[in-house]
């Protein structure tokens, strides 16, 4: 478990290891506590599809690593076991940016949404999930 009170900088020690999103994606950690996250990455060509927009799966792993922030802290080991994105315009800043907040946390179950926006305000997309607490 991850205590609820841990400071930022140890939060971002342990979601280090999420190479996939902090190496590959570039992931960073803003803010963690108790059902609640807000990660975000500097937008970069790598992140970009044949068309110049963001590929949806870097949208997704920004939004995923949200969520495993926010459905740990303070809580038993959580995996996701459904998540639905819905993608809702194209990013037009230099950044994304991806909120998540628990909509119910019960003990076994987790529900929650994230929001996904760029720097300029536009809202990209929304994670609906489904959690489940290995404990």
């Amino acid at each position: 478990m991850i205590d609820e009170n841990c400071p930022i900088e140890e939060v971002r020690e342990i979601f280090g290891n999420d190479r996939f999103a902090t190496e590959a994606c570039g992931c960073r950690v803003i803010e963690a506590s108790r059902g609640y996250a807000v990660c975000e990455f500097d937008i970069t060509d790598g992140h970009k599809n044949a068309q110049g927009a963001i590929m949806g799966g870097a949208i997704f792993t920004l939004a995923d690593f949200a969520l495993a922030i926010a459905c740990n802290m303070g809580e038993t080991p959580t995996v996701a076991v459904n998540n639905t994105i819905e993608y809702f315009s194209v990013a037009n800043g230099s950044k994304l940016i991806a909120t998540c907040s628990a909509d119910r946390s019960g003990r076994s179950l987790g529900f929650y949404t994230v929001d996904v926006v760029d720097d300029l305000g536009n809202f990209i997309a929304k994670m609906t999930a489904t959690c489940f607490r290995r404990g």
